[in-house]
């Protein structure tokens, strides 16, 4: 007796083809690009405060004239000092921007290397900040640049990255415009025969 071998693919099965193709639920957890450049910006940020809090004492710069210094600050806003004293506020807004980065990466199939590199340095960036605010109410600032405001490894990274992933997207943008308006190859004229033939010729 013949038996139908195509049986339905059980849980475990459809969880190793997710898992093989990467759109399972823990792939995200296994981008070593990815988690390598949230670990990396995050560690840079937090040493690198640590190191500013135990050398320099609040308001002391160094050098203490020039357009680059080491100034200890702390902000308890966003950057530029807006929103100062708002700590709930920000906790939940950036919590709010963690998660709709994690969002972002879940809903590309396939993300570039880019891509990847882009939203782990806002992510790092975010977390760094965000572990301050929770700790002490207010990010540590020490990079003084100039008329600028003071900042910080973590802001530097958002940004950095923000500006990476404007970039990828404008060069996608114009990669499938160049598609779109490219004429057609005589390979695709000769994929429809009809094309060639004259109206009378067809009419006959």
């Amino acid at each position: 007796m013949l038996t139908d071998s195509h049986e339905p693919p059980t849980q475990e099965t459809s969880t190793q083809a997710d898992s093989q193709s990467g759109s399972g639920p823990t792939s995200l957890f296994r981008d070593k690009i990815l988690i390598g450049t949230v670990v990396g910006a995050f560690v840079l940020d937090q040493v690198s405060k640590r190191l500013i809090t135990s050398w320099l004492d609040l308001g002391e710069s160094w050098p203490s004239e020039g357009f680059f210094r080491i100034t200890y600050g702390t902000n308890s806003g966003t950057a530029f000092g807006l929103f100062p004293n708002h700590t709930t506020l920000l906790i939940v807004v950036s919590l709010v921007a963690i998660g709709f980065l994690f969002y972002f990466y879940r809903a590309h199939a396939m993300p570039s290397l880019l891509l990847r590199f882009a939203i782990g340095l806002q992510l790092g960036g975010a977390f760094g900040n965000l572990i301050d605010r929770v700790l002490n109410g207010k990010v540590v600032d020490f990079i003084d640049v100039g008329p600028w405001p003071i900042f910080n490894l973590a802001d530097s990274s958002i940004v950095v990255g923000i500006f990476i992933l404007m970039a990828v997207f404008l060069l996608t943008k114009e990669s499938t415009e160049e598609r779109q308006t490219a004429p057609a190859t005589p390979e695709n004229e000769s994929q429809d025969p009809q094309a060639s033939i004259p109206a009378s010729a067809q009419d006959e």
